[in-house]
C-alpha cells in the first residue's frame, strides 16, 4: 500500500535530497545485497525499513528473497541471546550469553565488514 499511496508524494517531496539519491543509485546497482545488509543490521526497526524499501521500485521477488535469507541469521542470534540471558540470569554459566552478544555484534557489523571485503 505504501508503493501505491506514498512513492508519488515522497518523490515530489524528497526525491532531490542527496541521500535519498544516493539511496536509490545503492539499490539500482545491488538490490538484493541492500536488502540483506539491512536485514543483517539491526540499524533501524523493520517496519521503518519496509515503508523505506516500499517507497522505492525495488522488485518484490528480491526483496523477499533477500529478507527471507536476512532474518534468519538475526532471529538466531535474538534467540540465543534471549534464552542464555535468562539461564545467565539464574545463576548459570553466562559464557554462552557472552557468546551470543558476540554472535548479535558480528552480525551486527557484518554489513560493514563484507562491504570492505568486496573493495
Amino acid at each position: 500500500m505504501t508503493r501505491y499511496l506514498f512513492q508519488d508524494w515522497a518523490k515530489s517531496k524528497f526525491g532531490q535530497h542527496k541521500l535519498l539519491r544516493k539511496w536509490h543509485q545503492a539499490l539500482n546497482s545491488n538490490p538484493f545485497s541492500l536488502v540483506l545488509s539491512l536485514r543483517f543490521a539491526p540499524i533501524a526497526p523493520f517496519n521503518i525499513i519496509n515503508f523505506l524499501l516500499a517507497l522505492t521500485l525495488i522488485d518484490l521477488k528480491i526483496y523477499t528473497i533477500a529478507t527471507s535469507i536476512g532474518v534468519i541469521p538475526g532471529t538466531i542470534a535474538y534467540t540465543w541471546l534471549g534464552a542464555s540471558g535468562k539461564t545467565a540470569l539464574q545463576g548459570s554459566d553466562a559464557s554462552s550469553f557472552i557468546f551470543a552478544s558476540i554472535f548479535l555484534v558480528l552480525l551486527s557489523v557484518s554489513p560493514l565488514l563484507f562491504k570492505r571485503w568486496w573493495k
